[in-house]
């Protein structure tokens, strides 16, 4: 095996991939920017969930937003779904782990929040019942999906934003929804900041 050969192909398709989705996927990742910070700015909060590597995108957008991405300013307030075992094993022991997620969405969720709802194929359960769950509170969703969209594609509501990567490779899906989240967070810095370059 020539494991070099096979290291710059990845590179080549990732690459490749996040080209070719720029035309798709400019236009919604702009929308979704406008709908968070009119969220934010209404003293709302961003919610986010997905699954395996989406939950480390969650828990990536999260951290940015408290925290900091590139530029210094006030926290925003994000909490990720993902990250409390207690109230996870909690829920998924006592109603199944398609509800982890939704019941947080219940419990946190406010009219005027946004949902980041992630999931590479667009058909987690959990991740589609805390959809459901937001749509019963009154938040929006911006959904990071791919492979289509699945069923996430075809539960968003008027006002959900979708930002569906077209790849089919889990790997290069989740590769682009990352650049997708260092893009929201630029622009929401810049919207906040009035940043102009």
């Amino acid at each position: 095996m020539d494991l070099i050969s096979r290291i710059s192909g990845h590179f080549t398709e990732s690459a490749q991939t996040k080209l070719d989705a720029i035309e798709f996927l400019a236009a919604p990742i702009a929308d979704a920017i406008e709908v968070m910070v009119g969220g934010l700015l209404n003293n709302g909060k961003i919610l986010a969930c997905g699954n395996g590597g989406s939950a480390a995108d969650a828990q990536h957008l999260a951290a940015e937003l408290v925290g900091r991405f590139e530029l210094e300013r006030h926290e925003l307030a994000a909490i990720a779904l993902t990250t409390d075992t207690s109230v996870i094993s909690a829920i998924a022991n006592d109603y199944g782990y398609k509800l982890v997620f939704a019941k947080q969405v219940r419990a946190l969720g406010q009219p005027g929040d946004i949902l980041v709802a992630i999931s590479t194929s667009g058909n987690s359960p959990n991740v589609i019942e805390a959809i459901n769950a937001a749509h019963e509170n009154d938040l929006r969703v911006v959904a990071l999906t791919g492979k289509g969209g699945g069923t996430i594609g075809e539960i968003l509501r008027e006002g959900d934003i979708h930002v569906c990567v077209p790849a089919e490779r889990t790997a290069r899906i989740q590769e682009t929804h990352l650049l997708i989240i260092h893009c929201l967070c630029d622009g929401m810095d810049c919207l906040l900041m009035g940043v102009e370059e």
